[in-house]
């Protein structure tokens, strides 16, 4: 019995071990192609990308679903470079805007030259990959491309040499980053600490005692980046944007639960030792981009 205690601690060691190390690699690859900003950001969120949706496809298929997978995959990345060349200038972008509607229709007409004609799940998980792992992860690089520096008073406060690389998009980039990070790290250890009331049935391991944790710790980093960051009423927008990342970080985190309790599957992919896949790693990261920018693109000019 001891011995079984004793290799049943060494296996969760080495599993936490393993889960700190890639989490650290992963936040290090992030931390990377949000500096760089650019080409080098689409790059890099073009193979997170890709690889999350290869996961989101296989867990389709496991329900018996038979979605367009390479066609939605170009159509992913089009759409990636085409938000990331319209935002730059280089290209129209009423052009650039036509590539989310033109790829639902290839995808359906792919569908249906298929020697097995499409159905209705075919089609929605298809282009549901599209909006999930196309359209809503081009706002980061919308936000990262942000310049004005009004969207962020508080840079220019900084000393001459910062002008020139830490813009008002790369920052609030990062502090929604971090707000994610946050409310990642929050719930998971406050819930593990107090947790004592189911969330929901779709993820068992969630609590409401770790949800409300997970808001704490992003209204705290988003009241201090309020405050950095010179915005309106300081604090206190950055507390309510807190709350917004929180808030539909958590939806991004239980819909991905969903679709894999729908599939059967623990994990989305085992890319990430000790995280599971790709799609478990960032699934906090895909909502939350659209609401930090139309925030700070629609409240923050009309509030200053």
């Amino acid at each position: 019995m001891r011995a079984e205690a004793f290799r049943s601690r060494l296996v969760a060691a080495g599993s936490s071990s393993q889960r700190i190390s890639s989490g650290l690699a992963a936040g290090a690859f992030g931390l990377v192609v949000v500096a760089l900003g650019g080409w080098w950001f689409t790059v890099g969120l073009g193979v997170i990308v890709h690889l999350a949706l290869l996961e989101f496809f296989r867990m389709a298929k496991f329900t018996g679903i038979r979605p367009a997978t390479k066609t939605t995959l170009v159509a992913c990345q089009l759409l990636l470079i085409s938000t990331q060349w319209g935002v730059v200038g280089g290209l129209p972008s009423d052009l650039a805007a036509a590539v989310l509607p033109l790829s639902g229709a290839a995808i359906c007409g792919w569908l249906l030259l298929q020697p097995i004609t499409g159905s209705i799940a075919d089609i929605a998980a298809s282009i549901f990959g599209l909006f999930y792992l196309g359209f809503l992860p081009s706002h980061w690089l919308r936000l990262r491309n942000l310049s004005a520096l009004d969207l962020a008073p508080g840079l220019g406060q900084l000393p001459g040499w910062c002008a020139g690389w830490l813009t008002s998009g790369m920052a609030i980039t990062l502090v929604a980053c971090l707000m994610i990070v946050a409310s990642d790290i929050g719930s998971y250890e406050l819930g593990r600490r107090f947790g004592r009331l189911p969330l929901s049935s779709i993820s068992p391991g969630k609590t409401v005692e770790g949800a409300v944790g997970g808001l704490f710790c992003a209204m705290t980093i988003g009241a201090v980046a309020g405050e950095l960051l010179a915005w309106p009423l300081g604090f206190l927008l950055g507390v309510l944007l807190g709350v917004l990342v929180a808030l539909f970080a958590l939806v991004g985190d239980l819909i991905e639960s969903m679709m894999k309790r729908d599939a059967g599957l623990k994990d989305s992919g085992d890319a990430l030792p000790g995280h599971g896949g790709i799609l478990d790693r960032i699934d906090s990261y895909l909502f939350t981009p659209a609401v930090v920018y139309y925030a700070v693109t629609l409240i923050l000019p009309v509030m200053s």
